[in-house]
């Protein structure tokens, strides 16, 4: 006998609560295999195409192109006959897709089968019998349902089982996250509240919102950010000790949505100005020799070296010599925390807007390896291809806004990074060199940095030092 699954839209790490459908891959009617790609989807982050963990007929597609569905959203419905499914009733539970995103994949399935039943005193009522996804989804695309904390946010069957934000069946119980019936409304006292974002529950724990009195906006009263974000807000309002003046009406103009790449900009910018005590200070140097050494190390063979890979071989020295600049800051226990090794992150302008792809381990790489390694994240960004793991990560960040024609800025960290670089534009000057005046190559160099880890001495430090290898590259020769 067939069964209607419903897939829903998983959680694809990073934090991220929304995605907008670029292009369906299935029709309806189409017959789609276990971990098939069924739509790509755009993130914040970057184009990701995303599997199915059912096999079977596409019955139903939810949402229309260019439509922005929140985390747990349904994307289609698939009827899974009762050897389809990615393991069938008595067959292998062993198997797997191996496939797994955040919210939904493979693993062995539970020893036996559980009723869920409410905790006394809850008054929540029981959940159906999760048969029907041990059964007929078998390990593939029920297991992690079951899992201690592998929650299928990604799978729902119609019938009735709703499983969320890690919901493990355990001990006879179902998880607070589960998602109710739609027009619940707000969760009552000890019954379950709608919330599959781990980064909805923690905003909200920081600052102290009831998610259980806390209508949601999404599918099905789903607890959205922008949910707990309003109810900060209101909050912040209540507590103005004078009355707030009367709101004028919003002029016209053209409205832009802030989401995407460009909400996710908005955000992090927001965030690093809110939390980071930040600092800037800049020095003018002369790259006069740094452009003829490029321009020798080309001229005698092998593949070429980019200007910024010799920027990024002077930043990963410069941390080597001031690692404070090379660490996050930890506000919960109150500690700095040193990292280790160097994830170069660079600031890239796109259609989609500005992205900062990381260059792993670069203190690990020369010259060479660092300017194929920019190529192709930058060829990669502008193409929309970068995953969210190329995304994330970084250390600290070198951005060139000398492309853009300009001497200076006062960049914003990079959250939760501790120091950014700004490189301007190299453009001759007049300039004293060796007491006389003469035509120079001029860079201006700006360091922007978390005062909470340094202060002034090491971040002026950090940037003299860069300032005199980027004066006299054979500085360099010391640190190689």
């Amino acid at each position: 006998m067939a069964q209607v699954l419903e897939f829903k839209l998983p959680d694809l790490g990073e934090g991220l609560t929304e995605a907008e459908i670029v292009r369906w891959l299935v029709e309806v009617g189409d017959v789609v295999a276990i971990d098939q790609p069924v739509v790509e989807v755009e993130t914040a982050k970057a184009m990701v195409e995303v599997p199915c963990p059912y096999g079977g007929v596409v019955t139903a597609r939810f949402g229309e192109e260019g439509t922005e569905l929140p985390v747990g959203a349904p994307l289609l419905t698939v009827a899974v006959g009762e050897s389809s499914g990615p393991a069938a009733e008595g067959g292998d539970e062993g198997s797997g897709s191996g496939n797994v995103l955040v919210g939904y994949g493979t693993g062995a399935p539970p020893a036996r089968r559980r009723r869920v039943r409410p905790t006394s005193g809850s008054g929540a009522p029981a959940v159906p019998s999760v048969t029907s996804v041990a059964g007929a989804s078998g390990a593939s695309g029920a297991s992690g349902a079951l899992r201690g904390a592998g929650a299928v946010d990604g799978a729902r069957v119609l019938d009735g089982v709703a499983l969320a934000d890690g919901g493990a069946v355990s001990g006879g119980a179902a998880h607070a996250g589960a998602v109710p019936d739609a027009g619940s409304g707000p969760a009552v006292a000890g019954g379950p509240v709608p919330v599959i974002s781990p980064l909805v529950r923690r905003l909200a724990r920081e600052n102290g919102v009831d998610l259980r009195r806390l209508p949601g906006s999404g599918p099905e009263g789903l607890i959205l950010r922008a949910d707990v974000e309003s109810a900060i807000e209101r909050g912040a309002q209540r507590t103005e000790a004078a009355p707030a003046p009367s709101s004028a009406p919003v002029a016209d103009g053209v409205r832009i949505p802030l989401k995407g790449v460009r909400g996710a900009v908005a955000d992090k910018l927001s965030r690093s100005r809110r939390e980071i005590p930040d600092a800037t200070c800049w020095v003018d140097a002369d790259a006069t020799e740094l452009m003829r050494t490029r321009t020798a190390m080309n001229a005698a063979g092998g593949p070429k070296v980019s200007l910024l890979a010799l920027l990024a071989r002077i930043c990963v020295a410069a941390l080597a010599r001031y690692p404070e600049l090379n660490s996050t800051v930890d506000m919960a226990a109150r500690e700095v925390v040193r990292l280790d090794q160097v994830h170069l992150g660079f600031a890239a302008q796109t259609e989609r807007g500005l992205v900062v792809p990381v260059v792993r381990d670069a203190h690990a790489r020369d010259a060479e390896s660092l300017t194929a390694e920019f190529a192709r994240l930058t060829e990669a960004a502008r193409t929309g291809a970068l995953t969210p793991g190329e995304l994330t990560g970084g250390t600290f960040t070198l951005n060139n806004y000398g492309v853009f024609g300009v001497d200076g800025s006062t960049p914003i960290i990079n959250h939760p990074e501790a120091a950014m670089l700004g490189v301007g534009r190299i453009v001759p000057k007049p300039w004293v060199h060796e007491g006389e005046l003469a035509v120079r190559q001029v860079v201006q160099l700006s360091l922007t940095f978390d005062h909470r880890v340094c202060d002034g001495g090491a971040a002026g430090g950090f940037l003299r030092y860069v300032a005199d290898c980027v004066e006299q590259p054979a500085v360099l020769l010391r640190t190689l």
